[in-house]
């Protein structure tokens, strides 16, 4: 199984292909909705099937099992203000264990009881009140399952709860997020998001170690082997891009794959350097520094992750767009401000109804921090996102002073208002604890709008949308470009009529990214004008 929109619209259909090969054949009924599958979408006997959907009301996510033999269906409606997400079924087929969202630092666990058809969705987590409990593996006997929770710490842990008693107990706790749990036989896996690189911890028959084989990077997927002997991994690198895995328990690590363009293989790719620096409040901002092997001075490109609950990792970025850009001479700088995940739910609420407030101010110290770093030409300077981070490089170039040489804004925000009522129908209460309401807080969300600035951005920008983003609209960037258009700045604005929020289709990325570098390294030679 698996789900696929169509260029880009989020409107996710279902479609079976056979084990043996064939065309997939579409399954979905109803109208074009969102549908998302459970992670392991079957029940142990392949005959159900566990997804949400919002086709009963758009505004609404339901859980959904299908009995795949005769087509029936069951409905599983979620609570006033909760988005339903499938976890999966457990092995005696009995529980549809699922996640309920009402933002990304407010996730329940909750259990329906498969075999009573008029059975109400159960909060098991609930009389922990407010916090991060995602729903993760069943154990092999059905007598419970793992999760990943933030109730001892701001930081996450894996947890067990047990139906037997209805308890939740500590499995690992780090100074840093767990953030990928599987367990096989009588092996236990986890990955630890340690300053953005993962490390991998194992726990077999009771003894925990750090899996020794695993090389520097960011472990995007795990599955362990029902023997626990052996575990599949995807891992993405700086210096490589994402590929798939094989290790075993004794330190053994193999590529399957290898998926690195001729370009890379006669470079010498580079690794990023971890550094903090001082934002306001006594803070500490951690960012990646990659500077050119080339000699200094470097222009710099200040590029800033999306999300904005997400986290610049050593990855192999936009189709190795960092790498190319390196090889030109030119450094990255790419902070984790104020709302990044991976140092803490506190670091992570910081940006909760406060865009472009105190990140816009971890990004002026950015700027500081980099005038001070040896090697680094600040006079040109440029800056960069995608989507949130869109809205971030916007507002940097409208509200920061300072000699910027460039911009790029990638399918990004430009007013938070009419981004906000834009938003999809069952992001409703996530826009309002994240964002804001666009009702009750517009003043102050126009007031963080680039858009309000625009007639402070005079440097060079390049904007980037897909027609079809049912994210941040194409009217986003469209007022813009028209007002900057309208006094003689130079804009180059491309438009993907096949695309939503970001690149799908591979020649786009591939074409927006080398044009992307061009345009950079055009506009960084020579300092700001």
């Amino acid at each position: 199984m698996f789900t696929a929109d169509r260029e880009g619209d989020e409107q996710y259909r279902l479609y079976r292909v056979g084990l043996d090969g064939g065309e997939p054949v579409d399954i979905s009924t109803g109208p074009e909705c969102q549908r998302v599958l459970a992670p392991v979408p079957f029940d142990a006997t392949g005959r159900y099937l566990a997804y949400a959907a919002n086709d009963r009301d758009p505004a609404v996510q339901d859980l959904l099992v299908r009995d795949l033999a005769d087509q029936e269906e069951r409905r599983i409606v979620p609570p006033d203000g909760v988005v339903f997400e499938p976890a999966g079924v457990s092995p005696n087929g009995k529980w549809l264990l699922a996640a309920g969202f009402r933002s990304n630092t407010d996730i329940a666990a909750y259990l329906i009881d498969l075999a009573d058809p008029g059975s109400i969705p159960v909060c098991v987590t609930e009389r922990h009140s407010e916090g991060v409990f995602d729903p993760g593996s069943w154990k092999a006997d059905s007598t419970g399952f793992y999760l990943l929770t933030d109730l001892w710490s701001e930081f996450t842990a894996a947890a067990h709860y047990s139906l037997t008693d209805d308890d939740l107990q500590p499995v690992a706790q780090h100074d840093w997020d767990i953030e990928l749990l599987d367990v096989g036989g009588e092996t236990l896996a986890w990955t630890v998001n340690q300053a953005g690189r993962s490390v991998l911890h194992l726990r077999h028959h009771g003894v925990s170690f750090v899996h020794p084989g695993v090389p520097p990077g960011v472990v995007t997927a795990l599955e362990m082997a029902a023997d626990g002997r052996t575990a599949v991994m995807l891992i993405d690198a700086a210096t490589r891009p994402a590929e798939i895995a094989v290790l075993d328990l004794n330190g053994g690590f193999r590529y399957l794959t290898d998926t690195r363009p001729p370009a890379l293989r006669t470079v010498t790719p580079v690794e990023p350097e971890m550094v903090a620096y001082p934002a306001s409040g006594g803070r500490e901002v951690h960012a990646l520094l990659y500077r050119p092997a080339t000699p200094g001075p470097h222009p710099v490109l200040l590029s800033i992750h999306g999300g904005p609950e997400a986290q610049e990792r050593p990855g192999y970025t936009r189709s190795g767009l960092y790498q190319h850009l390196l090889d030109q001479g030119v450094a990255i700088f790419a902070p984790n401000i104020a709302g990044s995940t991976g140092y803490g739910s506190a670091h992570q609420k910081l940006i909760y109804r406060n865009w472009g407030g105190i990140d816009l101010d971890d990004l002026e110290h950015a700027v500081r921090y980099l005038a001070e770093v040896p090697g680094i030409d600040v006079s040109r300077i440029a800056t960069m996102g995608a989507s949130y981070g869109g809205f971030a490089a916007l507002s940097c170039l409208a509200r920061l002073p300072g000699p910027w040489a460039a911009g790029v804004s990638i399918c990004g925000p430009t007013n938070l208002v009419t981004l906000a009522q834009a938003s999809p129908p069952t992001w409703k209460t996530f826009v309002a604890t994240v964002l804001g309401d666009p009702d009750t807080d517009a003043e102050s969300l126009l007031r963080r709008s680039p858009v309000t600035y625009a007639d402070a951005i005079t440097a060079p920008l390049f904007v980037l949308q897909g027609a079809r983003d049912p994210r941040v609209p194409q009217a986003e960037s469209d007022q813009l470009v028209t007002r900057l258009r309208e006094r003689g700045v130079e804009v180059r604005y491309d438009v993907f009529p096949d695309e939503g929020h970001g690149f799908a289709i591979r020649e786009n990325e591939l074409r927006a990214y080398s044009e992307i570098a061009r345009f950079l390294i055009e506009h960084l030679k020579e300092p700001a004008r």
